[in-house]
């Protein structure tokens, strides 16, 4: 009986040495502080989106959070007609451009960018529908509002007539 729990006693300690060692040589979040990081970060909560207009039609709810280390924005959209989708945000610190991913049943989007002169972040990229077998020149701006909420703005590019049209426009207000 001796025996056994001295084997115990000695993989107790094993396991108690190792988990040490181990909460020593884990990593500090790098992008929590690093300059960037933060910069999409007035888009981040659970949202109710309306139409930008007089009528404030309901379109949806976005949850918007950070993950693996504030390195990550993950976003949810589950639309208020039954549409959903996903999106990946993050910003590469080396070409110091933020990007998403955005999927949903029958297209994707993919753009980069960063924040302009007045605070928005606007990236630009392309628009792929799965469908119609073809892609589109794409740009999205998320601009903050003095009170909080976010405007949402995608334009896409009409080749025929050389110019961007308004694609959706979306006001983002704050769920209690």
């Amino acid at each position: 009986m001796r025996q056994v729990f001295r084997r115990l006693a000695a993989g107790a300690s094993i396991i108690l040495a190792c988990s040490t060692v181990a909460a020593q040589n884990t990593p500090q979040p790098f992008c929590s502080d690093a300059p960037g990081f933060g910069d999409f970060d007035f888009w981040v909560g659970e949202w109710k989106v309306y139409s930008n207009d007089e009528e404030r039609q309901f379109f949806g709810d976005n949850s918007i959070t950070k993950h693996h280390g504030d390195c990550l924005l993950k976003e949810d959209w589950r639309g208020a007609g039954g549409s959903a989708g996903f999106s990946i945000n993050y910003y590469n610190a080396v070409t110091g451009e933020w990007r998403q991913v955005w999927v949903a049943n029958g297209y994707s989007i993919d753009y980069t960018g960063g924040l302009d002169d007045a605070g928005a972040m606007r990236l630009e990229g392309r628009i792929y529908s799965y469908a119609r077998d073809s892609e589109s020149p794409f740009r999205g701006t998320w601009t903050p509002q003095a009170n909080g909420d976010v405007v949402q703005r995608f334009e896409i590019f009409n080749g025929d007539e050389q110019e961007w049209t308004l694609w959706f426009e979306g006001l983002y207000v704050r769920s209690e």
